[in-house]
């Protein structure tokens, strides 16, 4: 059963934080809409709204092989992003737990709750 490269389907932020500080590459894509990574994002984050997942999809696609970090305000979207992702054959994906928000009370509370 123990796939080396089969990656758990969450990942809390204090694992994304030491993702960062390794200098692993990893995307950390964002998909909550434009107006609220306007008010609060994460550095580094790629926006790519769950809205717009479907017609966008090809922008992801030559990264089907990359650990991709799936984030948004409080992990529902992104949950279903990653399952969605997943489930068409791009086998690094993660959810980050608890989303932007958990992001903002544990790791970076100058990033705005709201």
């Amino acid at each position: 059963m123990n796939h080396s490269n089969e990656l758990p389907i969450e990942v809390s932020v204090t694992d994304v934080e030491a993702l960062q500080k390794s200098g692993d590459e990893f995307i950390l894509l964002d998909v909550r809409e434009p107006h609220e990574y306007e008010t609060a994002r994460i550095e580094g984050s790629r926006l790519l709204p769950m809205s717009e997942l479907r017609t966008r999809l090809n922008e992801l696609e030559p990264h089907k092989n990359d650990h991709i970090v799936v984030q948004c305000h409080h992990g529902g979207r992104s949950m279903q992003v990653t399952q969605a992702l997943r489930s068409i054959g791009f086998t690094r994906v993660q959810n980050m737990a608890g989303g932007i928000d958990q992001w903002s009370q544990k790791i970076d509370p100058s990033i705005p709750r709201y």
